[in-house]
């Protein structure tokens, strides 16, 4: 399905000129063929009346129009293409039924259809009566003229325009091949380009239904409760605040809490992760997630637009838009090569008749040659199809990629820094050890003073804390506390009975009294391993000490080891943790290089420091307080449970999932990337010039010439598909 988009994304406010704010409107298209078509069909929108501006995502078969338009005259703008336009709120049911698409097929294809029945005829002809029969000298022709009236149409257009692209080059091969006689070579062209344009647009779609197969996984309605009535309900009639029923086996439709009910969710759809997570009330939900087990009942906390799965297509179909530096060379390229291609086929047809009395016919007939093997169109399809394909595979994975250019960076990376809290662990701390230091003191009277007074405060360890009470089934909600202060740097104190109570760092306790020798040991023991040790006490005595660690995410140090093995220079960790904590956290995870203590300003400067020493660094964050740092980066990766606003907004990249093995496979992918393209651009190339050398002896000939093109193209095509198979 193509999803619902509102006035959060298609009618977003544009600054223009004077001052004024103009309507962005977004609209799907139908009917690329090609990446220059695309970019004329944008240069015919921007000339529009009412428009402003106008931005073609190739990639994502999109337009983005800023001003005022209609769709006839966008339609209008893409007639050259006979491009059709549709509202991107608007299900395309062409796209959605294989019925329709076929028989759009049979209408975009019907010259080539026929073109191919006149050419069978024509050479059936050609080996019966001869090449001077007026029947063959007629099918060939009629197979040239049907076939090519769509290129000829563009082609010439442009010609006069004086905007020389590849169906001019064509267009001009085919037209002088039929001049001087070689009337079924010309149509031989005529439908092989026709079938390269066909498999071009074959590839793309190809590559664009890993985006479309995203939009596919929300349902389209949902079981929604309103004053007491169960009803089925559109998604896009659904509001905030609405109880939504969702069945064992069911999809999930929209995102909300869980009010009702425990279940299991399997939320690959989101994360790319198969296991599915235990959802119970109060858990978030996903839309396009799907409830696997129990009964769930889920209050709405998002629009349709809103979604989580909304919001990762949205951002894999604007990274498409945005071109990666291969592509921007390519595009550069293609602009210059097609005009001297022009003029190395035009010196080839008249230099050696005019200087070297060679024969005229021959060598314009060269020279059409090298127009038609001088076809750019695999090399301007070499880059797109690679990098919608790389983005839309690791999307499917949880990966969502932000553009070309970071996925270009990704294969590059030197060194890789990685935010401790959060990321390289869960951010969640749990309470390791309970020791007295008070004979007279037990474990659940330690507990239960602690969690009375940690219930008052907001820290993750405070959080620890009393989460570790209400496992141990301590009775704590009974204590009256008063007095509560919070130590800035140093921990809390509270008042319970007339007595204080003092839960902090060493340096809480210092001022009040000494602390003995043995108790400073064991709290550097505890902080060996890892741990964030703290005292408990009064003024007159230490009743016990309670450490919390922060656990390493599962697949931390296999992440690290991965990258290692991919050749990633350095791995640093960043943390504002003690050193000891620090080191030991780092040591079991694998790092290379611990930075502890550090302030947000203060890993921004690290990520400086080794971009100096090693190049391309990249940053790993949480995407909301390592921002400075992921900003400074040349890759800013943002590891996200649960897709969080700020994560995917912050970032170049965002691990959906939390899984931190998820990055080896983006850098591994990245690299397949940057190796595909460039060897994309390499046989382009290669083919082209040895087609051309062919020149020289005199043995270049229409048909070696268009099959080279042809046969470049499927090779190129096949080639970044390949890109939507690549395994975690």
């Amino acid at each position: 399905m193509f999803f619902q988009w509102k006035a959060g994304w298609n009618k977003l406010a544009h600054p223009m000129e004077n001052n004024q704010l103009v309507e962005k409107k977004m609209y799907r298209v139908e009917g690329f063929s090609c990446a220059n078509c695309a970019g004329k069909f944008e240069q015919n929108v921007k000339r529009l009346p009412g428009v402003y501006d106008a931005k073609v995502n190739f990639g994502a078969s999109k337009i983005t129009v800023y001003g005022e338009a209609t769709i006839a005259e966008l339609e209008e703008a893409g007639a050259f293409e006979n491009l059709k336009i549709y509202p991107e709120e608007v299900v395309n049911a062409t796209a959605e039924n294989p019925e329709k698409r076929f028989k759009q097929w049979l209408k975009a294809n019907w010259s080539l259809i026929i073109s191919l029945f006149f050419s069978l005829i024509g050479f059936v002809s050609l080996y019966v009566l001869g090449e001077n029969s007026w029947l063959t000298i007629s099918v060939f022709l009629g197979a040239i003229a049907v076939g090519g009236y769509p290129l000829f149409k563009t082609g010439l257009k442009h010609l006069f325009e004086w905007h020389f692209d590849m169906k001019v080059l064509m267009t001009i091969a085919i037209i002088g091949a039929t001049i001087i006689g070689e009337w079924a070579e010309a149509a031989v062209v005529v439908i092989l380009f026709a079938i390269s344009e066909a498999l071009e647009t074959y590839s793309m779609e190809r590559a664009r239904e890993s985006i479309r197969s995203l939009m596919k996984l929300a349902p389209k309605e949902a079981s929604i409760v309103r004053d007491g009535i169960e009803r089925k309900l559109p998604v896009e009639d659904i509001e905030v605040g609405d109880v939504m029923l969702v069945k064992p086996g069911e999809k999930i439709a929209m995102d909300g809490i869980v009010i009702k009910g425990n279940s299991t969710v399997n939320e690959a759809a989101i994360t790319g992760e198969s296991i599915p997570k235990d959802k119970r009330v109060d858990d978030e939900v996903f839309a396009g997630t799907i409830n696997q087990e129990g009964y769930l009942e889920v209050k709405v906390t998002k629009l349709a637009e809103d979604t989580t799965l909304a919001k990762i297509i949205h951002l894999v179909e604007e990274a498409q838009a945005e071109r990666a530096p291969h592509q921007q060379f390519v595009d550069q390229f293609a602009k210059y090569y097609t005009p001297i291609i022009m003029i190395v086929a035009f010196l080839t047809a008249i230099i050696p008749p005019l200087f070297l009395q060679a024969d005229w016919g021959k060598w314009i007939y060269l020279g059409l040659a090298v127009l038609v093997v001088g076809c750019p169109c695999a090399l301007v399809i070499s880059t797109p199809i690679s990098i919608v394909s790389a983005i839309g595979n690791a999307a499917k994975k949880g990966v969502l990629i932000k553009g070309g250019v970071h996925l270009e960076k990704l294969g590059q990376l030197k060194a890789i820094a990685f935010d401790k809290t959060g990321t390289l662990t869960k951010g969640e701390p749990v309470v390791t050890d309970v020791i007295l230091l008070d004979d007279s003191m037990e474990e659940k009277e330690l507990l239960a003073i602690a969690g009375a007074i940690e219930s008052r405060s907001e820290h993750p360890v405070a959080q620890a804390i009393v989460d570790k009470v209400k496992k141990e089934n301590v009775s704590y909600q009974t204590l009256d506390v008063t007095n509560v202060s919070a130590v800035i740097g140093k921990g809390i104190k509270g008042t319970i009975a007339s007595t204080t109570y003092w839960i902090g760092k060493v340096n809480l306790f210092e001022p009040l009294r000494s602390v003995e020798k043995d108790v400073i040991e064991k709290l550097g023991a505890l902080e060996r391993e890892g741990k964030t040790a703290m005292l408990v006490g009064t003024e007159n005595r230490l009743l016990g000490i309670i450490a919390v660690r922060d656990e390493i995410r599962s697949s931390s140090k296999a992440a690290i080891t991965k990258l290692n093995e991919l050749g990633i220079e350095k791995t640093v960790m960043l943390t504002g943790d003690n050193e000891t904590t620090a080191e030991a956290i780092g040591a079991d995870i694998g790092v290379a290089d611990v930075r502890s203590e550090l302030m947000p300003e203060d890993k921004m400067e690290c990520i400086k420091r080794l971009q100096e020493q090693h190049g391309e660094v990249a940053m790993v964050g949480d995407g909301i307080n390592d921002a400075p740092a992921l900003a400074a980066a040349t890759v800013g990766i943002a590891v996200s449970d649960t897709g969080t606003d700020t994560a995917m907004e912050t970032a170049d990249i965002v691990l959906m999932s939390g899984d931190l093995e998820k990055l080896p496979f983006a850098v591994r992918l990245s690299r397949k990337t940057l190796n595909v393209i460039k060897a994309n651009i390499t046989f382009s190339l290669a083919i082209k010039l040895f087609a051309l050398l062919l020149v020289l002896p005199g043995w270049l000939t229409l048909w070696i010439a268009i099959l080279a093109d042809v046969g470049a193209t499927i090779i190129v095509a096949l080639n970044g598909l390949r890109l939507l198979r690549v395994k975690e």
